[in-house]
């Protein structure tokens, strides 16, 4: 009888939603991952939103197991899971830390995340020895009771709003419980470490840009200075409309721009918010400079980069406490010799450095902000300078394979030792 090739222990990635055109950053993950010879079982929380993927997404080859989204679309599933699972040792012990946390926050959303993890616990893949967690929210959590209830490890990677958003004690509990976190900011690793019962789990692990997708533009001309009519300084900004991102400040900031300065501003990105910021910017006058493109393709994102002159992103810190990491747009801008203006909120001072590699100003300062872009549009030699100063940088501190590969080794304990059996 022949000798049946060794199957290579799973890793079971478990993530909000899969594929979305929002998360470029795990989407590079994923396929790194995947080229790095690691077998990986994609879990997903949600059906996919968006009508278009990009191409890094059809390259990737890891299988999809889409949980039920509300448990009762699919009860029988559901059902069967819980039968499956409550015969074993572990679920006990699932089933209390989930009434505790249940208790605390007593939500639909907790009852759901319970029901999918029971789904996941059901359907693990065959071969799984770690379960991995995009995000430190939802994600987590059922990654969490999964994991209680199959006795597989788990880990888990941090990004913004999941830490910014969560409550302290589930965040201690959850890194006392998971093997190890990364996280994509100093700002977010110095936070976790100090909640962290044993710091040393927290690493800084930059998503960076995967440059082979980005390639160098060497046609950038900086030429335009905003005296021309007929060749207007090109403002881009890419982003979901959503409270953080402040576009409202963006929008105002435009309006304050002097008349002799000749712009235009296009935006690339969906959001609930995005009918609200179409009527502010005809109140405000300006919605005939505009072009609002929605959500693209990441080729059409990489068009429109090397189309503008400057890159604009006025994030802040919003209401619930959610803000951006260190979004990928910056760095996508960057990788194109394209300026950018930005607000120091964040992580984002961790690649912007401001008169060196970019410009900064306080968030929610519409007058700092459209001072900051008259003065680039107005400068194509300052353009230039920082751009390149920008790329260099980026090249330097924030390759995606580099960062990738150091997350893969943290994978081997895994894909170098024989899966251990699920919970009796």
């Amino acid at each position: 009888m022949p000798v049946q090739p060794e199957t290579k222990p799973v890793v079971a990635i478990v993530l909000k939603g899969y594929p979305r055109l929002s998360e470029t950053f795990i989407a590079q993950e994923i396929l790194s991952l995947q080229r790095r010879g690691l077998n990986l079982v994609l879990v997903s929380l949600r059906h996919p939103t968006d009508k278009a993927v990009h191409p890094i997404h059809q390259e990737i080859t890891a299988p999809v197991n889409y949980l039920p989204e509300y448990l009762y679309q699919e009860p029988l599933r559901v059902f069967r899971a819980w039968r499956k699972i409550s015969q074993r040792n572990g679920y006990g012990r699932a089933k209390t830390v989930w009434l505790k946390d249940l208790k605390r926050d007593f939500t639909p959303n907790r009852v759901r995340r319970f029901g999918q993890a029971l789904v996941l616990a059901s359907e693990m893949p065959e071969g799984a020895a770690h379960l991995y967690a995009h995000f430190l929210h939802t994600p987590a959590s059922v990654t969490r009771y999964a994991s209680l209830m199959s006795g597989l490890p788990w880990s888990c990677s941090a990004h913004a709003k999941d830490i910014w958003t969560s409550p302290e004690w589930e965040l201690k509990e959850k890194l006392d419980e998971l093997d190890w976190l990364v996280t994509c900011t100093s700002v977010n690793a110095d936070y976790l470490r100090g909640l962290a019962a044993d710091g040393n789990k927290v690493e800084l692990m930059y998503h960076g840009l995967d440059l082979s997708r980005f390639p160098e533009y060497s046609a950038r001309s900086h030429s335009r200075d905003g005296t021309n009519p007929a060749n207007p300084v090109q403002f881009l900004s890419v982003g979901r409309a959503v409270r953080k991102k402040g576009y409202d400040d963006l929008l105002a900031a435009l309006a304050a721009l002097p008349e002799d300065l000749n712009w235009s501003f296009t935006h690339i990105g969906g959001g609930p918010l995005l009918e609200n910021l179409q009527a502010q910017a005809v109140e405000l006058g300006i919605a005939a400079r505009i072009d609002w493109r929605r959500a693209q393709s990441q080729r059409q994102v990489l068009e429109a980069l090397r189309a503008a002159d400057i890159f604009i992103l006025a994030s802040r810190i919003a209401e619930d406490g959610d803000r951006d990491g260190l979004p990928n747009v910056l760095m996508e801008a960057q990788s194109q010799s394209l300026a950018v203006v930005a607000t120091n909120v964040s992580a984002i001072p961790e690649l912007i450095i401001t008169e060196e590699t970019g410009l900064l100003v306080p968030a929610q300062d519409p007058a700092a902000l459209a001072a900051a872009v008259q003065r680039l549009a107005r400068a194509p030699e300052l353009r230039a300078k920082l751009a390149e100063n920008g790329l260099q940088r980026l090249r330097q501190h924030f390759d995606a394979e580099k960062w990738n590969g150091l997350l893969a080794a943290k994978f081997v304990r895994v894909t170098t030792s024989p899966a251990k059996d699920p919970a009796p």
